[in-house]
């Protein structure tokens, strides 16, 4: 699935750098140059990983960690910052960042700690279990089975059924499951019933119940009948 990331950075050349080179690696940057621009956008926006500049105007990057987990955010959140000292790290940690890379820092080492973040606050393991619907994904193979048969799943069939199933039993916007499949480069309007009524057609159809169900006006969730 594409990621998406949340760039806070007040140095503007530096930050369309991280953004270019991101998205050549299928990850998606928002970006704002201070912390209290990134709360709104944390709060009307999903995202996989936080990056955030420590020294900004405004609200700075160890402000912005303390107040995004005492408003209950729990996106891992890395720090960019130009002081190596331990002690700051120290302080970073204690504010809630997961992470901390100093500048000046190589762009490929900043994609792979984003992917590693993204990786571990997934959940990911080798096997998601839904054990109420029979429903089993082995995710190294892309591999479903609902009641031990395997379903034969197109890509974005199987992007669409691994994000539902992470967030089971909680529902999933039409933006978040358009984003999962399409990035940024969004579909027409029918285009995401169309790929779900595929997945219906292997994921429902040849049993005597269906899991998949419409949230009317919101999205789409895995719910037993």
């Amino acid at each position: 699935m594409k990621k998406r990331v949340l760039l806070i950075e007040d140095d503007r050349k530096l930050a369309e750098s991280v953004m270019h080179f991101l998205e050549l690696n299928d990850t998606y940057c928002d970006y704002c140059c201070d912390g209290r621009q990134a709360i709104a956008l944390v709060a009307a926006n999903v995202y996989d990983v936080i990056v955030s500049d420590v020294n900004m105007p405004v609200m700075d990057g160890l402000s912005l960690c303390k107040a995004l987990r005492e408003l209950g955010c729990e996106l891992p959140i890395l720090l960019l910052t130009a002081n190596d000292d331990i002690e700051d790290k120290l302080q970073g940690f204690a504010s809630g960042a997961d992470d901390y890379l100093t500048k000046p820092f190589q762009l490929r080492e900043l994609t792979a700690r984003i992917n590693a973040l993204a990786f571990r606050s997934s959940g990911k393991s080798k096997r998601l279990r839904i054990d109420e619907l029979k429903l089993e994904l082995q995710l190294n193979e892309h591999r479903a089975f609902r009641e031990n048969i395997e379903l034969n799943l197109s890509p974005s069939s199987w992007t669409i059924l691994e994000k539902l199933t992470r967030a089971y039993p909680d529902a999933v916007s039409k933006n978040e499951l358009e984003f999962a499949v399409w990035g940024e480069q969004l579909p027409d309007s029918n285009a995401l019933k169309v790929h779900v009524h595929r997945l219906r057609n292997k994921l429902d159809k040849p049993f005597s119940h269906n899991i998949l169900q419409a949230r009317n006006g919101f999205g789409f969730q895995l719910r037993q009948a």
